[in-house]
């Protein structure tokens, strides 16, 4: 059925509490994609909605969204797999459209976190883990990645300044990206500061500037096959290659000292169906909710060999001007991380990247750009490669 393309992004603001609506708040990412892509409602032939819907207070926000966005009466799905929901989001939309039943497709992520507290939400982010034998003994998401830091510092001498400096980096670009909820800038110094509150115990050995924070946010992808692509973009993005994994819910079926099996496996099958390898990839956005997601995401996708994710982050190699930069737009540490809309956001910044307008952030001259999206602690992974041609 011919090739696929991402010919409109957009993304609102990411920030901690979103005055309005959730159906306003979608319509920010929306109206930037459709743009972008310089298309109507229209000619959009289906959508895909994605969040988590715990944090949801409306049911079945897909019917609500594709009225407000005038996307009736066209077919509108929603998915969801946690924090992967709107890559997850394109890996559907892609298959509607190699099937033929779509040429256009816009994917929506979202999540309105300020809904609810910070309790309800630390409690139903436990919720993602198995409600029966793990969550009601109070593990959190933090608590789940300190257990793999701990396993990587045990097995290949990571150290807490290791984690720091990718905070560090995080930061460096974050200060530069509008779209970011933190836009301060992050010292080693912070790190070892009892005053500081970057030093702050949150579970050993991660910290509070371990941690990424929640947000408010959307974005928006614009999917169409080869022959619209090429009549309505200029600079049509493709879709070179898609992988896709789970994992055990239980921490108690998985070896922490290996990783993230999921990323392994779906970034594996992105490469085999790009044609292409880690050494091919001239730009990333990875998951880095936590410092040491980001890592292990180094490790995962073979820019290191396993425990030589540390030696990446203290040669610089990921900065914007390393060998292999990654999330040179602050990651989730300085974007913050509304559930359903992190992965557009991830796709939105390596489009922009491979069309060369992504201003100060700018990769000089990348080609292929790679997307590590992760959903609960390891329990989903989506890695996406993208392509000029």
């Amino acid at each position: 059925m011919g090739k696929v393309a991402i010919i409109g992004v957009g993304q609102s603001a990411f920030v901690r509490s979103y005055p309005g609506s959730i159906r306003e708040l979608a319509f920010e990412g929306f109206r930037e994609a459709i743009q972008d892509a310089q298309i109507t409602t229209r000619e959009i032939d289906a959508s895909i909605i994605c969040s988590a819907p715990e944090y949801d207070k409306q049911r079945s926000p897909a019917g609500v969204f594709a009225e407000y966005l005038g996307l009736n009466p066209q077919p509108t799905f929603y998915v969801e797999s946690l924090c992967s929901s709107s890559s997850m989001g394109l890996r559907q939309a892609y298959a509607l459209i190699k099937s033929g039943l779509h040429k256009i497709v816009a994917v929506i992520g979202f999540q309105k976190m300020s809904e609810i507290s910070s309790s309800e939400s630390q409690e139903r982010m436990g919720r993602g883990a198995d409600i029966q034998w793990e969550s009601p003994f109070g593990t959190m998401m933090p608590a789940y990645y300190a257990m793999y830091a701990r396993a990587h510092m045990q097995k290949y001498g990571t150290t807490p300044e290791d984690l720091a400096r990718i905070r560090v980096k995080a930061a460096t670009y974050g200060q530069i990206n509008d779209r970011a909820v933190y836009r301060k800038p992050v010292g080693l110094e912070m790190f070892v500061d009892p005053e500081n509150r970057m030093s702050g115990p949150v579970a050993s050995p991660l910290r509070v500037g371990d941690c990424c924070a929640n947000a408010d946010g959307s974005s928006c992808l614009i999917v169409a096959n080869e022959e619209m692509a090429k009549a309505l973009s200029p600079k049509p993005v493709w879709i070179l290659g898609l992988g896709a994994a789970s994992a055990s819910v239980n921490l108690a079926g998985r070896d922490l000292f290996t990783g993230l099996t999921v990323a392994r496996q779906a970034s594996r099958q992105a490469y085999q169906m790009a044609g292409v390898g880690p050494p091919d990839i001239d730009v990333a956005e990875v998951h880095d909710c936590f410092t040491i997601a980001e890592m292990m995401a180094y490790e995962d996708l073979g820019f290191a060999e396993p425990g030589g994710g540390k030696e990446l982050i203290r040669s610089q190699a990921t900065y914007r001007e390393g060998s292999i930069p990654v999330n040179v737009d602050g990651g989730l540490l300085s974007k913050g991380h509304p559930i359903g809309a992190t992965g557009g956001s991830q796709i939105r910044t390596i489009v922009l990247q491979l069309r060369e307008e992504a201003d100060a952030m700018q990769v000089p001259s990348p080609e292929i750009g790679l997307v590590h999206n992760i959903g609960g602690v390891g329990l989903y992974g989506n890695v996406s490669i993208l392509g000029r041609a």
